[in-house]
């Protein structure tokens, strides 16, 4: 019975077509209509919508209209696309889509396209697309992409990108991407990227990345990659990397086979490197180069095989290599250097600690 109906309804609203509005059963505010009504609630049947004031209830479309201008009014309750369930401003409630689902400024709901979701303003709700889903503005809720999700705004809530998740501002809640996870603003929460994870501002939470996990401020929490971690500011939390983290600050439990910062304090475990401040190279004018040592400081535990502290030490130092110009702590390892020792101190076997300077007759 259902089929029946179902063609003879798409007939009658190809055939309507030609007027400028359509009828409705009773009445074209209400009941079962078909064709371009604007104002109605009920069961609707329409081929493209233009000029929509406010429906509710139902409604069926097919097409999209090519005037974007034409793309006005509300649809709320459940809009049906087939294939394409666009052709107005807004849209509340359900609205489903054999190839997509969209529009122009808001949708929020349940929302499923075949290919994808969108809309030019916010989309909420719960979002599944099969090859994605995009917002102009904010995209809220649990939002699934079959290859990515992301906005130009915010990504808040349970979003996961088979390639990837973007947003233009901050990216917060349980985000995974196969590929990445990144954001223009900050990260938060439980962020997880196949290759990496990134964020031109703080990131924030558990971030996990299969090469990389970077940002251009802090990162706190707990940060895992398999090759490496870097910060534009500061390191902070538990952090371990395969290969190597840095930061201009490092204050964290540490863990990577090379660790490099201008200001660490911490536990840091560096199997094979770990230093602190760096060298700069100057070109004179004569053609030569001229290094100098730009200092920093570390606080806390070190082991590595070569802890090279290119200024002040002050904790405790393990290592097969103990280097340091200052210190007010503790050298041990097979060879530790503190530069400020007189001379026959400076380079001691076992341990090496700071002594005070002969005193003057």
């Amino acid at each position: 019975m259902f089929p029946r109906f179902f063609l003879f309804s798409l007939l009658t609203l190809f055939s309507v077509q030609s007027y400028s509005q359509g009828f409705g059963i009773p009445s074209k505010k209400g009941g079962i209509g078909f064709g371009n009504l604007p104002n109605f609630w009920g069961i609707r049947f329409n081929y493209i919508d233009r000029n929509v004031e406010k429906i509710s209830g139902i409604n069926v479309t097919i097409w999209q209209p090519k005037n974007e201008d034409e793309q006005t009014g509300t649809v709320s309750g459940l809009s049906l696309g087939l294939p394409i369930s666009m052709g107005t401003e807004n849209k509340s409630g359900m609205s489903l889509g054999i190839l997509g689902v969209g529009a122009k400024k808001n949708l929020s709901g349940f929302n499923f396209g075949g290919l994808g979701v969108g809309a030019g303003g916010s989309v909420s709700g719960i979002n599944i697309g099969g090859l994605g889903i995009g917002a102009g503005g904010d995209l809220l809720g649990i939002n699934v992409g079959g290859l990515g999700a992301g906005s130009g705004g915010n990504v808040i809530g349970i979003n996961m990108g088979g390639l990837g998740i973007g947003a233009g501002g901050n990216l917060i809640g349980l985000n995974f991407g196969g590929l990445g996870v990144g954001a223009g603003g900050k990260v938060s929460g439980i962020n997880i990227g196949g290759l990496g994870v990134g964020a031109s501002g703080d990131l924030s939470g558990l971030n996990v990345g299969g090469i990389g996990v970077g940002s251009g401020g802090v990162i706190r929490g707990i940060t895992v990659s398999v090759v490496g971690v870097g910060a534009g500011k500061e390191l902070k939390g538990l952090v371990i990397a395969g290969v190597a983290l840095g930061a201009p600050k490092v204050k964290a439990i540490a863990v990577a086979l090379a660790a490099g910062s201008q200001e660490m304090k911490g536990l840091i475990i560096a199997p094979a490197y770990m230093m602190v401040g760096y060298s700069n190279k100057n070109t004179r004018d004569d053609g030569t180069e001229e290094r100098t040592d730009v200092e920093g400081v570390f606080t806390g535990v070190s082991v590595s095989a070569y802890n090279n502290v290119k200024g002040e030490q002050r904790g405790v130092t393990f290592g097969v290599v103990n280097r340091t110009h200052t210190i007010k702590g503790v050298q041990f390892g097979l060879i530790n250097i503190v530069k400020e020792n007189r001379r026959g101190l400076r380079v001691l076997p076992i341990f090496n600690t700071r002594f005070k300077a002969k005193s003057a007759q």
